[in-house]
């Protein structure tokens, strides 16, 4: 492999990795502070909710039906 291949497929590299990143951080983020939006209904979660339960991503109603559901 010549040099200007391995500077190419380092970059590439480092990009996927920054991009691998990235993703990880946003995930983490959006783990730490939920969701605006019910992942059940669509509709938004009260503030309240989420100032209670940051990480909530089902409002009370929908939750509670998860909840209820048979395993």
């Amino acid at each position: 492999m010549e040099l200007g291949e391995r500077a190419i497929e380092s970059s590439g590299a480092f990009a996927d990795a920054e991009r691998d990143r990235e993703i990880q951080r946003t995930k983490a983020k959006l783990a730490q502070e939920g969701d605006a939006f019910c992942q059940g209904c669509g509709e938004e979660i009260p503030a309240a909710r989420r100032a209670a339960l940051p990480s909530a991503t089902r409002c009370i109603e929908c939750q509670a039906k998860l909840e209820r559901r048979p395993r």
